[in-house]
């Protein structure tokens, strides 16, 4: 079986605790208006290009096979209208300037590489993190390669927005040692707003896993103007759960931007970032409510 990888980061320590292998999964079913990782929206493969970077070196040119690069006075150019994003380009291109996300690979072509880092893991307490994009609307897959971790006695965990069928849940469900849950909103109005979709299901899955006595720390991202006014109400829901371990308080940040341009996507980030006292007022709120905040 294969999954669409779109990046696999080594050395992780945002995503679960201790030192950690991130394997980032494609396709999202939200389209959250702060998304830093807009290659993890759709599903199907992508080339990026980052034109700062390139160095019209014409490499790319003899390896695509849709001419879908050229030179024009000695610059490059591209035609995204004529790439089928096989990544072959990018194997050659000098100046990293471009970017394949989206490669299909195997459980057995990908644990090798998650496997290298053990020892790291052992020593620090960490693992193997699967996220996305939302990395559940692979969820066969997901299961299939983190029973393979379990069996080699590696730390799991599931990094989800929730919007997925409990199928997918109760398919991973065995061979996770923790979710690290995406709560974004409350308010179902507000949570549209956000992200396109209702937060409905969402909300009934982060009861649901908790119900099932499975660990989860919540992520919060805050951003303002869009859903800082929603931390009271979240404050409240996750007071209830009974195997919550922690909750993050996430800074939005804009850093994406280059991300979009080189994509050709629309970018739809916010402008104004929180402020210090925003975000200590936000975790001062969880605290009030006896919440483990980081």
């Amino acid at each position: 079986m294969n999954g669409k990888v779109t990046e696999i980061k080594r050395f992780a320590v945002h995503d679960g605790d201790g030192i950690r292998t991130t394997v980032f999964l494609k396709g999202c079913p939200l389209k959250c208006v702060w998304c830093h990782n807009p290659e993890g929206i759709p599903f199907a493969s992508q080339l990026a290009y980052y034109e700062n970077k390139c160095i019209s070196c014409g490499e790319c040119i003899d390896a695509c096979l849709n001419n879908a690069h050229g030179m024009v006075e000695n610059s490059h150019v591209f035609d995204r209208e004529l790439c089928k994003a096989c990544g072959k380009c990018e194997e050659v291109c000098l100046g990293e300037a471009l970017k394949f996300y989206g490669k299909d690979m195997s459980v057995d072509e990908l644990l090798p590489a998650l496997l290298e880092d053990k020892e790291f893991y052992d020593n620090s307490g960490g693992g193997v993190t699967l996220s996305g994009g939302e990395c559940l609307m692979q969820s066969r897959f997901c299961e299939e390669l983190l029973k393979k971790l379990k069996e080699n006695g590696i730390n799991t965990a599931v990094d989800t927005c929730g919007f997925v069928k409990r199928e997918a849940l109760d398919a991973v469900m065995p061979y996770t040692d923790i979710f690290l849950y995406d709560v974004k909103a409350f308010d179902e109005d507000v949570h549209i707003k956000c992200t396109g979709v209702s937060n409905k299901i969402i909300l009934e899955n982060l009861k649901y896993i908790d119900s099932c006595g499975k660990k989860i720390e919540v992520r919060i991202p805050y951003v303002p103007e869009f859903n800082s006014d929603q931390i009271e109400k979240i404050a409240e829901l996750l007071s209830q759960l009974k195997n919550l371990t922690k909750v993050r308080v996430l800074a939005y940040h804009n850093y994406a931007g280059s991300k979009y341009a080189s994509l050709e996507m629309k970018n739809t980030l916010p402008e104004r970032l929180p402020k210090k006292e925003e975000l200590e007022n936000a975790e001062r709120i969880l605290r009030e409510k006896n919440i483990s905040v980081i």
